[in-house]
């Protein structure tokens, strides 16, 4: 069977090929820049919906904090426009590319709020649905739809806008986004803890998050990966963003509170530097062949999701709640020994990084059970009732 690729230029022209796709009941394979295509099941699809020709900044208001571009627009251009004006996307999306064995700065935005990702910021600024305005799309029935709006007060929409966001192209095709935008603080510090294990890193971060220091990220890497972010030993790494004389201040405050364990500090674009390094996942890009868990639990039981595959390479973010691990692909790459460790408390492991076969064979993320899973196949069913857009992406039969 040869594939058909259609890459629309225009909302009209993305209805037109949805359409066609319902009309001969032909799943479709949503993409922006197909950065983010080896994540989740392999879909058995004929057709590619390519959606890197809705391109371009519609419209960018700088005092108004308000900036909309078609899905298909590079983050890149949208990152190098902000920084213009000296704003910037308060969720930090992360780029997994060198994880996933592709070239950094590819993704679209439309592929970074239908995965809903988010940086290190994400304990304090929240993830890209908490900064989703308003979308416009066309859902799997065909049909072109709107939610929100293009001003930051305006609340109509939102959930609908939550909803999409993590969605991965399974609910809507999505054709234009509009985001709130932030301004880049003035400083930046980050404060280096060493000799930490993870349990002691855990309690110094929440420590320090409970401060009124206002800890914009918290992350830990063990000594056999702080190599990769240029140090040789346990990292604790805790960043204040802000004014100048604000983040010395802070600053000086969490150097008393840490005494005797904080020993360093970087500033500026070294900082910003080792939080794109520790948001992209980069300290376990370096052996492709191992599968590479992201999973989210209460910042506490991050250490115990660590000790769960200790043979296993991994770190924290989010102050201990976001665990990044690397195992041995072998079998089920940790599968039930993770999914067990978390089964206890609320959490998901999500396989980022495994081969084709594996993601095939293992659910890639959280499997649902009972009312979770009845309620994720109607609200698909109400957006794409013939199972048209991604389908298989998530879960089996979803």
């Amino acid at each position: 069977m040869s594939m058909n690729l259609m890459r629309p230029t225009n909302p009209s022209g993305l209805v037109d090929a949805v359409s066609w796709a319902l009309e001969r009941q032909a799943p479709l394979e949503l993409i922006g820049r197909g950065t983010k295509r080896a994540i989740g099941r392999p879909l058995q699809t004929a057709d590619v919906l390519d959606l890197s020709g809705l391109a371009g900044i519609g419209l960018y208001e700088p005092a108004e904090l308000v900036l909309s571009a078609g899905a298909g627009t590079s983050l890149a251009e949208i990152e190098a426009v902000l920084a213009q004006s000296g704003q910037r996307l308060g969720f930090e999306p992360p780029d997994y590319a060198l994880l996933l064995g592709l070239e950094p700065g590819g993704q679209s935005l439309g592929g970074v709020v239908a995965a809903n990702l988010a940086g290190s910021r994400r304990l304090t600024a929240g993830a890209a649905r908490d900064h989703v305005l308003g979308f416009n799309a066309v859902s799997g029935r065909g049909e072109a739809f709107k939610s929100g709006g293009r001003v930051v007060k305006n609340v109509t929409g939102y959930d609908l806008s939550k909803l999409i966001c993590g969605s991965w192209g399974t609910l809507a095709a999505l054709a234009e986004i509009t985001v709130k935008v932030l301004p880049r603080p003035e400083a930046e510090t980050t404060l280096l803890l060493h000799g930490l294990d993870a349990a002691a890193a855990v309690a110094a971060m929440s420590r320090a998050l409970g401060s009124p220091q206002e800890v914009s990220a918290a992350a830990w890497l063990p000594a056999s990966l702080a190599g990769a972010v240029g140090q040789g030993r346990p990292l604790t790494a805790l960043r204040l963003e802000g004014l100048a004389g604000s983040v010395r201040a802070r600053a000086a405050s969490l150097l008393r509170l840490f005494a005797g364990i904080a020993e360093s500090r970087i500033e500026a674009e070294a900082s910003a530097a080792l939080w794109r390094s520790i948001g992209n996942a980069e300290p376990l890009a370096a052996e492709p062949s191992r599968a590479v868990w992201k999973i989210s639990v209460p910042p506490g039981a991050g250490p115990a999701v660590l000790a769960a595959c200790p043979e296993g390479e991994g770190f924290l973010d989010w102050g201990g709640g976001l665990v990044w691990l690397a195992v041995s692909a072998e079998q089920d790459a940790g599968a039930r020994r993770l999914r067990g460790a978390i089964a206890a408390g609320a959490g998901h492991a999500t396989l980022v990084r495994a081969a084709a076969a594996q993601r095939a064979a293992l659910p890639v993320f959280e499997p649902l059970h009972g009312p979770l899973q009845a309620l994720t196949q109607r609200v698909k069913h109400s957006f794409d009732p013939h199972a048209i857009l991604n389908p298989g992406r998530l879960w089996a039969g979803i």
